[in-house]
């Protein structure tokens, strides 16, 4: 892995955050508080971005490349949109993480700091921070838990006629 230091507070750091569709509906203000808490990171091919059982602070938005999410060895799902969030559970609940994510080739994202809030300048600015982050962590967990209730309804639709086939035989 290769990591940047803190990001800088600037308007074309500032600029960079609105290719992330959760973040363009923000002020430059919040994203400002964004960018000190940010670190771009790269990964090669197969490194491991998050491990299962691991405590650590970060969120992550993809900026280029594609992931694997994988539990108990399962590969559950990939992810290779520009902006999609990942490490978002760990934010909201502070348990463990509950899957591991692997690079699937060279990967590029952005790592916040969740826990980072004394790198801001004032109580006002952690709190304003926390709140923005937690709008976005929730619409997006919104968003992929509708699409996790599709994909259980094919799963029960396959189930079921999988039953129906094996008691016709």
């Amino acid at each position: 892995m290769k990591e940047s230091k803190y990001l800088q507070d600037n308007i074309q750091n500032i600029q960079k955050l609105f290719v992330i569709p959760a973040l363009k509906g923000f002020e430059t203000k919040s994203l400002s508080r964004l960018i000190k808490l940010s670190k771009v990171r790269q990964y090669e091919d197969g490194e491991i971005i998050i491990q299962e059982g691991d405590t650590d602070p970060w969120l992550y938005f993809l900026l280029s490349g594609e992931i694997s999410i994988v539990k108990d060895n399962h590969a559950i799902t990939k992810m290779n949109r520009q902006g999609e969030m990942f490490g978002e559970m760990r934010f909201l609940d502070n348990l463990s993480r509950s899957t591991s994510v692997v690079a699937v080739g060279p990967t590029v994202y952005l790592a916040v700091n969740t826990t980072g809030t004394t790198r801001l300048t004032s109580a006002g600015d952690a709190g304003n921070f926390l709140l923005m982050l937690y709008q976005v962590t929730s619409e997006y967990v919104s968003m992929r838990l509708r699409l996790t209730n599709d994909e259980l309804v094919k799963a029960k639709n396959q189930v079921e006629l999988l039953k129906h086939k094996l008691s016709t035989s």
